[in-house]
């Protein structure tokens, strides 16, 4: 237990460690305490740090944390450690109606302060209707199969991705790059705005998740001995897939695809505190947080003026670790 409460601790730690260097690089070299001491034109240092560095320092922490908690869940729901948030298709869903927008360019037949928006809603639109087909298409006589949802949420996405390489092939040169630049992912441009529309979402999908760890724990036995322990089987799988496409799609519809942290971070977690959902879920989403933050501050200055997009960070860290997994899976199941 104690070890557990001082790992949870340190990720504390690592993580406000991580916010605090991201407000303090930037392509523009203004540091923290310029805010504080006054050192730097003060008009100026609150401009970059309050209004350009931290929204996008929140939003990385609010995504990272969405992405590696849904991680989670969906890895206890699907009972497989390489399960992600793509399974229940909030990702292709929200990447299809996005490109679909892009292509038609109804952003710019809108007034700019409407228009800001209409890409944004569409994709949490196209998150959360994905999330619903799927599950309405996996329930019958009032119960929830999740190998359905499996098979079904992988040729769902192997569609959407069809229909959006349709898309690219009839985009403009404009169209096709705002579309490559979603699909990799970025936290550029990012306002207060913004960062409030994901709150909501996010808080909901914390709440659904705090009600859940038990009867995920539960559920590692199986349903049916989750069920005979007297756990709301099938509410857990609702909570669970509202909580995922909650936050996840909000989030996702914001700053584009970004890959890996939902796999990675909660394996990770879990080699230190277990399988208990308890520790797991918390766990995943601060070092989800801490993640996306350092890789963002990362994208910002290894380019420095111009800026990488963060899942190209993420994927380059992410990639080398899920072999890793794979590798390690392998060996395990071959001693068996």
């Amino acid at each position: 237990m104690s070890q557990k409460i001082f790992f949870l601790l340190f990720l504390l730690v690592c993580f406000v460690a991580s916010v605090l260097l991201s407000l303090n690089i930037g392509a523009t070299h203004i540091p923290l305490w310029a805010v504080m001491t006054g050192g730097h034109d003060l008009f100026l240092a609150k401009e970059v740090i309050l209004q350009i560095r931290a929204p996008r320092v929140f939003m990385a922490a609010l995504t990272g944390a969405a992405l590696g908690g849904a991680g989670a869940i969906m890895q206890g729901l699907f009972r497989n450690p390489l399960a992600d948030p793509g399974l229940i298709g909030v990702s292709s869903g929200a990447g299809l109606v996005t490109s679909l927008l892009i292509v038609l360019g109804v952003a710019d037949t809108l007034p700019v302060s409407y228009g800001l928006w209409v890409l944004p809603l569409g994709g949490m639109l196209g998150g959360f209707g994905a999330t619903l087909l799927l599950y309405a298409f996996a329930r019958k006589q009032g119960q929830t199969s999740i190998s359905t949802i499996l098979l079904a949420g992988v040729a769902f996405s192997a569609f959407c991705g069809a229909l959006t390489g349709i898309l690219v092939f009839r985009a403009n040169d404009q169209a096709l790059r705002d579309i490559t630049f979603w699909t990799m992912g970025s936290l550029a441009g990012m306002n207060w705005s913004r960062v409030l529309l994901v709150v909501p979402f996010f808080c909901i999908s914390l709440l659904s998740s705090i009600t859940i760890t038990k009867p995920l724990n539960a559920m590692l036995l199986g349903e049916a001995d989750a069920a005979l322990m007297g756990f709301p089987v099938e509410r857990t799988k609702q909570l669970a897939m509202l909580a995922s496409a909650a936050s996840v799609g909000a989030s996702v519809s914001l700053v584009g695809a970004i890959g890996f942290i939902g796999v990675v971070v909660p394996h990770l977690v879990r080699l230190v505190t277990g399988p208990d959902y308890r520790w797991v879920l918390p766990g995943s989403v601060t070092l989800g947080a801490c993640l996306l933050v350092v890789s963002d501050a990362v994208a910002r200055v290894v380019a420095a003026p111009a800026e990488v997009p963060v899942g190209i960070i993420t994927a380059l860290v992410g990639s080398p670790i899920f072999v890793w997994m794979l590798v390690r899976s392998h060996k395990g199941n071959a001693s068996l």
